[in-house]
Protein backbone atom coordinates (compact mmCIF):
# COMPACT_ATOMS: atom_id res chain seq x y z
CA UNK A 1 0.00 0.00 0.00
CA UNK A 2 2.77 2.41 0.72
CA UNK A 3 3.71 2.43 -3.15
CA UNK A 4 0.00 2.32 -4.31
CA UNK A 5 -1.19 5.16 -2.83
CA UNK A 6 1.28 7.55 -3.96
CA UNK A 7 1.04 6.66 -7.18
CA UNK A 8 -2.67 6.79 -7.17
CA UNK A 9 -2.54 10.45 -5.37
CA UNK A 10 -0.45 10.88 -8.78
CA UNK A 11 -3.18 9.42 -11.26
CA UNK A 12 -6.10 11.39 -9.45
CA UNK A 13 -3.65 15.13 -10.18
CA UNK A 14 -3.49 13.91 -13.70
CA UNK A 15 -7.19 13.22 -13.78
CA UNK A 16 -7.57 16.80 -11.88
CA UNK A 17 -5.09 18.76 -14.73
CA UNK A 18 -6.74 17.01 -17.58
CA UNK A 19 -10.77 18.00 -16.36
CA UNK A 20 -11.16 14.43 -16.18
CA UNK A 21 -12.94 14.66 -12.60
CA UNK A 22 -14.88 17.63 -13.40
CA UNK A 23 -16.66 16.18 -16.70
CA UNK A 24 -17.22 13.11 -15.26
CA UNK A 25 -18.97 14.64 -12.06
CA UNK A 26 -20.88 17.11 -14.35
CA UNK A 27 -22.25 14.13 -16.52
CA UNK A 28 -23.33 12.02 -13.96
CA UNK A 29 -25.32 14.70 -11.74
CA UNK A 30 -26.32 16.37 -15.04
CA UNK A 31 -28.26 12.97 -16.45
CA UNK A 32 -29.18 11.51 -12.68
CA UNK A 33 -30.89 15.07 -12.08
CA UNK A 34 -32.75 14.99 -15.46
CA UNK A 35 -34.08 11.22 -14.93
CA UNK A 36 -34.81 12.17 -11.32
CA UNK A 37 -36.87 15.28 -12.57
CA UNK A 38 -38.67 12.65 -15.35
CA UNK A 39 -39.12 10.04 -12.74
CA UNK A 40 -42.63 10.39 -11.36
CA UNK A 41 -44.82 9.14 -14.44
CA UNK A 42 -45.34 5.54 -13.04
CA UNK A 43 -45.46 6.75 -9.35
CA UNK A 44 -48.80 5.68 -7.70
CA UNK A 45 -50.26 3.49 -11.02
CA UNK A 46 -48.29 0.15 -8.91
CA UNK A 47 -47.80 1.86 -5.77
CA UNK A 48 -43.64 2.32 -6.48
CA UNK A 49 -42.06 5.47 -4.78
CA UNK A 50 -40.60 7.97 -7.09
CA UNK A 51 -37.05 7.05 -6.03
CA UNK A 52 -37.38 3.20 -6.83
CA UNK A 53 -38.94 4.31 -10.46
CA UNK A 54 -35.40 6.63 -10.55
CA UNK A 55 -33.17 3.97 -9.51
CA UNK A 56 -34.65 1.84 -12.20
CA UNK A 57 -34.19 4.85 -14.67
CA UNK A 58 -30.32 5.14 -13.26
CA UNK A 59 -30.20 1.56 -14.07
CA UNK A 60 -30.27 1.87 -17.71
CA UNK A 61 -27.93 5.13 -17.45
CA UNK A 62 -25.59 3.35 -15.47
CA UNK A 63 -25.49 0.54 -17.78
CA UNK A 64 -24.74 3.02 -20.61
CA UNK A 65 -22.34 5.47 -19.08
CA UNK A 66 -20.58 4.18 -16.65
CA UNK A 67 -18.71 1.14 -18.97
CA UNK A 68 -18.18 4.10 -21.52
CA UNK A 69 -16.25 6.65 -18.90
CA UNK A 70 -14.11 3.69 -17.58
CA UNK A 71 -13.05 2.84 -21.06
CA UNK A 72 -12.19 6.48 -21.64
CA UNK A 73 -10.80 6.61 -18.22
CA UNK A 74 -8.80 3.35 -18.75
CA UNK A 75 -7.37 3.21 -22.59
CA UNK A 76 -4.46 6.04 -22.04
CA UNK A 77 -3.49 4.36 -18.88
CA UNK A 78 -0.85 2.86 -20.65
CA UNK A 79 -0.70 3.55 -24.14
CA UNK A 80 -0.46 7.40 -22.62
CA UNK A 81 2.61 6.57 -20.98
CA UNK A 82 4.59 4.92 -23.67
CA UNK A 83 3.80 7.79 -26.21
CA UNK A 84 4.97 10.06 -23.42
CA UNK A 85 8.10 8.39 -22.30
CA UNK A 86 7.44 7.71 -18.86
CA UNK A 87 6.89 4.16 -18.50
CA UNK A 88 10.33 3.48 -18.79
CA UNK A 89 10.85 6.03 -15.57
CA UNK A 90 8.13 4.36 -13.81
CA UNK A 91 9.20 1.02 -14.24
CA UNK A 92 12.82 1.89 -13.35
CA UNK A 93 11.82 1.85 -9.86
CA UNK A 94 10.97 -1.04 -7.55
CA UNK A 95 7.61 -0.81 -8.75
CA UNK A 96 6.02 -3.68 -9.82
CA UNK A 97 3.95 -3.69 -12.68
CA UNK A 98 1.28 -5.45 -10.65
CA UNK A 99 1.27 -2.51 -8.30
CA UNK A 100 1.01 0.20 -11.33
CA UNK A 101 -1.92 -1.48 -12.34
CA UNK A 102 -3.61 -1.57 -8.84
CA UNK A 103 -2.38 2.12 -8.09
CA UNK A 104 -4.38 3.13 -11.44
CA UNK A 105 -7.25 1.27 -10.75
CA UNK A 106 -7.43 2.61 -7.63
CA UNK A 107 -7.54 6.15 -8.93
CA UNK A 108 -9.58 5.69 -11.41
CA UNK A 109 -12.38 3.88 -9.70
CA UNK A 110 -11.91 6.81 -6.88
CA UNK A 111 -12.91 9.52 -9.37
CA UNK A 112 -15.87 7.18 -10.59
CA UNK A 113 -17.09 6.50 -6.80
CA UNK A 114 -17.10 10.34 -6.26
CA UNK A 115 -19.21 10.67 -9.76
CA UNK A 116 -21.65 7.83 -8.92
CA UNK A 117 -21.83 9.01 -5.65
CA UNK A 118 -22.78 12.77 -6.46
CA UNK A 119 -24.68 12.07 -9.33
CA UNK A 120 -26.99 8.83 -7.74
CA UNK A 121 -27.18 11.46 -4.55
CA UNK A 122 -28.27 14.41 -6.27
CA UNK A 123 -31.06 12.00 -7.32
CA UNK A 124 -31.95 11.07 -3.61
CA UNK A 125 -32.35 14.42 -2.53
CA UNK A 126 -34.85 14.90 -5.45
CA UNK A 127 -36.46 11.97 -4.70
CA UNK A 128 -36.97 12.86 -0.93
CA UNK A 129 -38.11 16.07 -1.47
CA UNK A 130 -40.96 15.19 -3.85
CA UNK A 131 -42.19 11.67 -1.99
CA UNK A 132 -42.26 10.74 1.52
CA UNK A 133 -42.22 7.44 0.81
CA UNK A 134 -38.73 7.67 -1.24
CA UNK A 135 -36.80 6.16 1.49
CA UNK A 136 -37.97 2.91 0.74
CA UNK A 137 -35.99 3.02 -2.52
CA UNK A 138 -32.69 3.96 -0.68
CA UNK A 139 -31.81 0.59 -0.23
CA UNK A 140 -32.13 0.06 -4.05
CA UNK A 141 -29.99 2.92 -4.17
CA UNK A 142 -26.91 1.43 -2.89
CA UNK A 143 -27.14 -1.39 -4.29
CA UNK A 144 -27.21 0.20 -7.65
CA UNK A 145 -23.78 2.15 -6.62
CA UNK A 146 -21.52 -0.59 -5.50
CA UNK A 147 -22.58 -2.42 -8.48
CA UNK A 148 -22.33 0.35 -10.83
CA UNK A 149 -18.45 -0.05 -9.09
CA UNK A 150 -17.59 -3.33 -9.92
CA UNK A 151 -19.53 -2.86 -13.34
CA UNK A 152 -16.95 -0.07 -14.03
CA UNK A 153 -14.04 -1.77 -12.36
CA UNK A 154 -14.60 -4.42 -14.89
CA UNK A 155 -14.15 -1.76 -17.90
CA UNK A 156 -11.43 -0.17 -16.30
CA UNK A 157 -9.72 -3.38 -16.55
CA UNK A 158 -10.75 -4.12 -20.48
CA UNK A 159 -9.17 -0.46 -20.94
CA UNK A 160 -6.04 -1.47 -19.39
CA UNK A 161 -6.00 -4.29 -21.74
CA UNK A 162 -7.17 -2.31 -24.63
CA UNK A 163 -4.18 0.45 -24.01
CA UNK A 164 -1.62 -2.59 -23.74
CA UNK A 165 -2.34 -4.22 -26.68
CA UNK A 166 -2.71 -0.61 -28.78
CA UNK A 167 0.68 1.15 -27.41
CA UNK A 168 -0.38 4.07 -28.77
CA UNK A 169 -3.29 5.70 -27.74
CA UNK A 170 -4.82 6.57 -30.90
CA UNK A 171 -5.62 2.77 -31.81
CA UNK A 172 -6.36 2.07 -28.03
CA UNK A 173 -9.69 5.05 -28.25
CA UNK A 174 -10.83 3.51 -31.44
CA UNK A 175 -10.35 -0.28 -29.50
CA UNK A 176 -12.03 1.14 -26.84
CA UNK A 177 -15.10 2.53 -28.36
CA UNK A 178 -15.48 -0.36 -30.84
CA UNK A 179 -15.32 -2.61 -27.28
CA UNK A 180 -18.02 -0.43 -25.89
CA UNK A 181 -20.26 -0.40 -28.89
CA UNK A 182 -20.18 -4.58 -29.28
CA UNK A 183 -20.46 -5.57 -25.39
CA UNK A 184 -23.36 -2.38 -24.90
CA UNK A 185 -25.24 -1.85 -28.17
CA UNK A 186 -24.70 -4.76 -30.37
CA UNK A 187 -24.74 -7.60 -28.21
CA UNK A 188 -27.92 -7.58 -27.04
CA UNK A 189 -29.25 -6.37 -30.38
CA UNK A 190 -27.75 -9.71 -31.67
CA UNK A 191 -29.18 -11.62 -28.24
CA UNK A 192 -33.00 -10.33 -29.18
CA UNK A 193 -32.34 -10.96 -33.22
CA UNK A 194 -31.32 -15.07 -32.03
CA UNK A 195 -34.49 -15.37 -29.60
CA UNK A 196 -37.15 -14.18 -32.30
CA UNK A 197 -34.98 -16.52 -34.61
CA UNK A 198 -35.23 -19.50 -32.44
CA UNK A 199 -38.92 -18.99 -32.09
CA UNK A 200 -38.51 -20.35 -29.01
CA UNK A 201 -36.09 -22.68 -29.64
CA UNK A 202 -33.52 -24.05 -27.27
CA UNK A 203 -31.50 -21.06 -27.72
CA UNK A 204 -34.15 -19.22 -25.65
CA UNK A 205 -34.99 -22.41 -23.52
CA UNK A 206 -31.83 -23.53 -22.09
CA UNK A 207 -28.99 -20.46 -23.71
CA UNK A 208 -30.20 -17.41 -23.59
CA UNK A 209 -30.16 -16.73 -20.13
CA UNK A 210 -26.27 -17.74 -20.15
CA UNK A 211 -25.63 -15.54 -22.48
CA UNK A 212 -26.85 -12.51 -20.97
CA UNK A 213 -24.67 -13.56 -17.47
CA UNK A 214 -21.98 -13.91 -19.81
CA UNK A 215 -21.86 -9.93 -20.50
CA UNK A 216 -21.18 -7.56 -17.21
CA UNK A 217 -23.37 -4.94 -18.63
CA UNK A 218 -26.55 -7.46 -19.10
CA UNK A 219 -25.35 -9.71 -15.29
CA UNK A 220 -25.39 -5.61 -13.73
CA UNK A 221 -28.86 -4.94 -15.46
CA UNK A 222 -30.14 -8.07 -14.30
CA UNK A 223 -29.33 -7.72 -10.41
CA UNK A 224 -30.57 -4.67 -10.23
CA UNK A 225 -33.82 -5.62 -11.63
CA UNK A 226 -33.97 -8.57 -10.60
CA UNK A 227 -32.81 -7.73 -6.65
CA UNK A 228 -35.05 -5.07 -6.37
CA UNK A 229 -38.14 -6.22 -7.95
CA UNK A 230 -38.48 -3.64 -10.44
CA UNK A 231 -38.38 -6.27 -13.80
CA UNK A 232 -41.44 -5.30 -14.60
CA UNK A 233 -39.88 -1.39 -14.92
CA UNK A 234 -37.17 -2.89 -17.42
CA UNK A 235 -37.81 -3.35 -21.19
CA UNK A 236 -35.50 -5.62 -23.68
CA UNK A 237 -33.57 -7.58 -21.85
CA UNK A 238 -33.59 -6.59 -18.43
CA UNK A 239 -37.18 -8.32 -18.41
CA UNK A 240 -35.66 -11.21 -18.14
CA UNK A 241 -34.42 -10.36 -14.49
CA UNK A 242 -38.24 -11.62 -13.56
CA UNK A 243 -36.80 -15.63 -14.63
CA UNK A 244 -32.98 -15.29 -13.57
CA UNK A 245 -31.95 -15.66 -10.21
CA UNK A 246 -29.96 -12.36 -9.22
CA UNK A 247 -27.15 -14.41 -7.35
CA UNK A 248 -26.03 -15.89 -10.73
CA UNK A 249 -25.92 -12.40 -11.77
CA UNK A 250 -24.05 -10.71 -8.88
CA UNK A 251 -21.60 -14.03 -9.11
CA UNK A 252 -20.88 -12.60 -12.59
CA UNK A 253 -20.62 -8.78 -11.76
CA UNK A 254 -18.21 -9.98 -8.88
CA UNK A 255 -15.96 -12.16 -11.18
CA UNK A 256 -15.71 -10.36 -14.07
CA UNK A 257 -13.82 -7.15 -12.45
CA UNK A 258 -10.70 -9.82 -11.39
CA UNK A 259 -11.17 -11.12 -14.98
CA UNK A 260 -10.73 -8.49 -16.76
CA UNK A 261 -7.75 -6.76 -14.26
CA UNK A 262 -5.82 -10.51 -14.64
CA UNK A 263 -6.11 -9.89 -18.66
CA UNK A 264 -4.77 -6.42 -18.49
CA UNK A 265 -2.10 -7.64 -16.35
CA UNK A 266 -0.81 -9.97 -18.53
CA UNK A 267 -1.25 -8.20 -21.57
CA UNK A 268 0.79 -5.07 -19.59
CA UNK A 269 4.09 -7.26 -18.29
CA UNK A 270 4.47 -8.23 -22.67
CA UNK A 271 4.60 -3.89 -22.87
CA UNK A 272 8.19 -2.45 -23.41
CA UNK A 273 8.70 0.69 -22.50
Amino acid sequence: MKAILPLAMSEVRIALRNRWVAIIIATMVLFSLALAAAGNAPTGVAGIDRLSVTVASLTGLAVYLVPLVALLMGFDAIAGEVERGTLGLMLSYPVSRATLLLAKLMAHLGILALALALGFGSAAIVGFATDASALAGLSALLRLFWSALLLGACFLGLGYGISAIAGRPGPAAGLAIGVWLVLIVLYDLVLLAAVVADDGGRFTSDLFSWFLLANPADAFRLFNFGASGAAALASGVGGAAGVIPPLWALISIALWPFAAFLLALAAFRKVVP
